[in-house]
């Protein structure tokens, strides 16, 4: 049976599952609706798709996977489940960072100032830059794929049963983590420069301004702090994902810690569905459609009593 704080852990990572598809499945069905009315699909539209579609899975294989080692580990030993997992894992995991940081780098291109040749041939390039990205996103799933094959084989062949995942050493145990998140730490790298490039970029646009017109906040400025809000808070919310993926692995090796096994789920699900509505509230297309949609939500439910007999 259940305790309370096992109850309470549950309900909350349901609640976490329930904002997250709603909020990313509004981000993406805004897009898409302008896609459908434009009949073209922009690079920031593109985005936003993926990454709405990504983090829709992402806090699905979170949730259910955690769930399933905490509530029912012995599932695991049963066929090749936590195979399929693994490779899901690897794929929606690093999609969401991928389209994550890309957006970062889209606000940066669009935003900064700077007079740099490589800064502006590739600000007018954003659609190269995209292609790039997606390039080593490509590459990089060609080199952690197999490794990660070959890296489950041979703990298939260490243990000789189909329970390897429960008997695998801690070092074999780390190193299968570590290929399941290797290509995050890139992603979260290039996040973090180009927001730190974003801050140079604010800092010197406003001692050029304050050079000019005292007092004055231009558009510019607000353009900066807006999206180095949003780089800020993806990055904080990112790092409490890896500390939560990494509470799950501790648990892994040290059996009989449900409560903190759930807690980690908790805390890695609040990426997926906590920076999405940041996204929301700060871009100006999704803010709108928002405002627009629980307007109309106010207005179906006057309507309600009158039409009562």
């Amino acid at each position: 049976m259940l305790s309370i704080v096992e109850g309470l852990f549950i309900f909350i990572a349901v609640i976490e599952t329930i904002l997250g598809i709603l909020g990313n499945g509004f981000i993406g069905l805004v897009n898409c609706i302008d896609f459908v009315k434009k009949k073209k699909c922009s690079v920031i539209g593109l985005i936003l798709i993926g990454l709405a579609t990504s983090r829709m899975f992402l806090i699905w294989i979170i949730i259910t996977d955690g769930f399933i080692k905490a509530l029912s580990p012995d599932t695991y030993s049963h066929g090749n489940l936590i195979e399929y997992i693994s490779y899901l894992w690897v794929i929606i995991n690093h999609s969401s960072v991928f389209f994550a940081t890309t957006l970062s780098i889209f606000y940066f291109l669009k935003i900064a100032n700077f007079s740099h040749r490589v800064f502006l041939c590739w600000k007018h390039r954003i659609n190269k830059v995209f292609s790039l990205l997606m390039g080593l996103l490509l590459m990089s799933w060609l080199f952690i794929f197999p490794s990660l094959i070959k890296t489950i084989n041979d703990y298939k062949a260490k243990n000789k049963n189909i329970t390897w995942y429960l008997n695998a050493s801690k070092n074999d145990y780390i190193t299968y983590q570590f290929l399941c998140n290797l290509e995050i730490i890139f992603f979260f790298t290039l996040s973090l420069v180009t927001c730190f490039l974003l801050i140079i970029s604010l800092w010197r646009h406003n001692r050029h301004m304050q050079s000019n017109v005292l007092g004055v906040r231009d558009s510019s400025s607000e353009a900066h702090v807006r999206a180095i809000k949003v780089l800020i808070s993806f990055s904080i919310l990112l790092i409490l994902h890896f500390i939560g993926i990494v509470i799950e692995i501790s648990c892994n090796l040290v059996p009989e810690k449900k409560v903190l096994m759930m807690f980690g789920v908790t805390i890695s699900a609040l990426y997926p569905w906590g920076h999405s509505f940041i996204l929301i509230l700060a871009n100006n297309k999704l803010k709108q459609a928002s405002l627009k949609l629980l307007q109309l939500l106010k207005c179906c439910r006057k309507e309600k009593p009158l039409r009562a007999p």
